[in-house]
């Protein structure tokens, strides 16, 4: 333990100072530490406010642990605005929240499982915003039909660079499966194996540029080289998410999956989630995930 007497401490935080450590889910190897600056938290949070045109009268309603960053820019962003943010330890039970909230982004796939809701049952619910992936097309029919008038918002993001893409809610009919452009303050871009951007339609690896992505990995300078990579610049790094996505005509992006996940077989490659997303479709089908299963001959079945 350090004791510290009055006068001894000499350096005082700025922005540019490490923040803190917020660790990925290790779902592609052992969990790594991500840096964050003040800089880097306050430009996300910032930028997330700004497209979700967040104000000071909001009630933001967060049931994630602080420890994810996800659940953590929730309060970041209530404190930057003076907002109100209320802290609910899970979501198990969200007609008990329902009964004291009256305006909260929620999560959608537990509400849509609730079946004794009624239309317009919570009118003052300004959005909606989902981040793991775009929203399935039956779930924003019934989240309308739920919350008339609500703002849905599908969002992609990573640990090292928190939210980093979000479709505006009136794209979602016209751009199903997206997950937009570029969040404010940022840039967002898909290249190939060589580095070079790719046209529209073809599959590349999205690199993200802007003042929200992280420093490095806490003591893994190998994994923050594969990650970071020079940007335009000669004094800025960019980050190279590991996930494949292509974009339409007019730069709105789309996630096929993550390089890991690629099937390789019969010399083509397919993303899984592309799979999952016609699976999804068909409405016998509640939940579906697909796997490549090696094979000797065809390298994935």
């Amino acid at each position: 333990c350090l004791t510290l007497e009055a006068g001894e401490i000499d350096h005082r935080g700025i922005d540019v100072d490490l923040a803190m450590l917020i660790y990925t889910s290790g779902s592609t190897g052992r969990p790594k530490g991500v840096m964050m600056t003040h800089r880097n938290c306050d430009a996300a949070a910032d930028s997330i406010t700004t497209y979700l045109r967040n104000t000071p009268d909001d009630i933001i309603l967060n049931v994630l642990p602080l420890a994810f960053d996800y659940g953590l820019y929730q309060l970041l962003m209530a404190v930057r605005l003076g907002a109100t943010l209320v802290l609910e330890k899970s979501f198990a039970f969200p007609q008990a929240i329902f009964e004291r909230i009256r305006k909260v982004p929620t999560m959608a796939a537990m509400i849509l499982q609730m079946r004794d809701l009624e239309p317009g049952f919570l009118p003052s619910v300004s959005y909606i915003s989902n981040t793991a992936a775009a929203l399935p097309p039956a779930h924003i029919e019934r989240l309308r039909c739920l919350f008339p008038g609500v703002r849905l918002y599908s969002m992609y993001g990573q640990t090292e660079c928190k939210r980093c893409t979000y479709l505006p809610p009136e794209e979602l009919d016209h751009r199903p499966g997206s997950v937009g452009i570029a969040i404010p303050n940022t840039e967002a871009f898909v290249v190939d194996d060589n580095g070079q951007s790719v046209p529209p339609g073809v599959a590349g690896e999205l690199v993200i540029r802007g003042p929200h992505v992280m420093q490095g990995y806490w003591r893994n300078e190998a994994a923050t080289e594969r990650a970071l990579r020079p940007g335009p610049n000669p004094w800025e790094k960019v980050l190279y998410t590991g996930d494949l996505f292509r974009t339409d005509e007019d730069g709105f992006l789309y996630f096929v999956g993550r390089q890991d996940d690629i099937i390789k077989t019969r010399g083509e490659k397919v993303a899984p989630k592309e799979v999952e997303a016609v699976l999804h479709a068909h409405p016998g089908i509640a939940e579906a995930v697909v796997v490549g299963v090696p094979d000797p001959l065809l390298g994935h079945a």
